[in-house]
């Protein structure tokens, strides 16, 4: 892998160089997204995800959370098709899912699983059985809760880690690697990417298995606001659907949420925007590219 010096900084000019793909044709040529995740008390986590995914051009979305949020989130998002998933005494997603999500996970062109998630040995379930089901072809975001059972479980990508983008933020990355991070983040992605054989974003750092490093420069402080990494998972989600590749993708949603941050510091201040107003500067943040 590069030493961290050697990691390229994007920049509009290198996005330019590197266009997103621009399918013709309807909905269906830019791909399906399957967003998995909530909980009983964290539903919006995947409201957020699954909008950023079609700010970011996806062509059709589905959402999967617990039984006793769906009607809700259906209704939020009617853009989307909803289905619900039993639940713990907890309120968590039970990992023991039923069928029909397994077969929206084997037609999907991406998953997005993880936001919203809190119960780590039912998430570690629900993974193996949602990467399981998946077509070969077929690309994964992996965020949040996810990203724990994947530390404690390393084998569970399979063969689709060359297909996955992972979200972690410093903690996870921990979790990820099994010691705690340094403060190099071009060197720590790298080494989750190694370890993974996935393209990896921390923090406006980005790596690719291989050695390729990319670093943003654009993110402030706001962008650590309550949901702002489920936009982001979602952001890579619709990218991946409209049909970049996994280092793309994250170089390009990693720009693209850190640059719809600084559209809102002019109205709303550094620290004064919500995720879910991140949302709604996707679309035009990638249009001015």
């Amino acid at each position: 892998m590069p030493p961290p010096s050697e990691a390229r900084v994007i920049t509009p000019h290198l996005l330019r160089d590197w266009p997103l793909p621009d399918p013709d044709g309807d909905k269906e040529a830019r791909g399906t997204v399957l967003v998995v995740g909530g909980s009983r008390t964290t539903p919006g986590a995947v409201l957020l995800a699954g909008t950023a995914a079609l700010r970011a051009g996806a062509g059709r979305l589905q959402l999967a959370t617990t039984d006793d949020n769906a009607q809700a989130l259906s209704i939020a998002v009617p853009e989307a098709k909803v289905v619900g998933l039993p639940s713990t005494a907890n309120g968590a997603v039970d990992g023991d899912v039923p069928d029909h999500l397994l077969e929206l996970a084997r037609s999907a062109d991406v998953v997005a699983i993880g936001p919203g998630l809190d119960d780590d040995e039912q998430t570690a379930t629900l993974l193996r059985q949602v990467i399981g089901a998946m077509a070969g072809d077929a690309r994964l975001v992996v965020d949040a809760y996810a990203l724990g059972a994947l530390g404690e479980h390393p084998d569970l990508l399979g063969e689709h880690a060359s297909r996955s983008v992972l979200t972690p933020n410093v903690g996870e990355a921990g979790r990820l690697l099994g010691r705690e991070p340094g403060d190099d983040l071009d060197a720590e992605a790298a080494a989750v990417a190694e370890r993974f054989g996935a393209v990896v974003s921390l923090y406006g750092h980005v790596g690719q298995p291989g050695g390729g490093a990319w670093r943003d420069e654009n993110a402030d402080v706001g962008l650590g606001t309550s949901g702002s990494g489920d936009v982001l998972a979602g952001i890579m989600a619709g990218l991946l659907a409209r049909g970049a590749d996994p280092a793309q993708a994250a170089c390009w949603g990693t720009y693209v949420h850190a640059m719809a941050g600084q559209r809102l510091v002019t109205r709303m201040g550094r620290t004064g925007y919500l995720a879910r107003e991140l949302v709604d500067e996707v679309a035009a943040t990638i249009a001015m590219v």
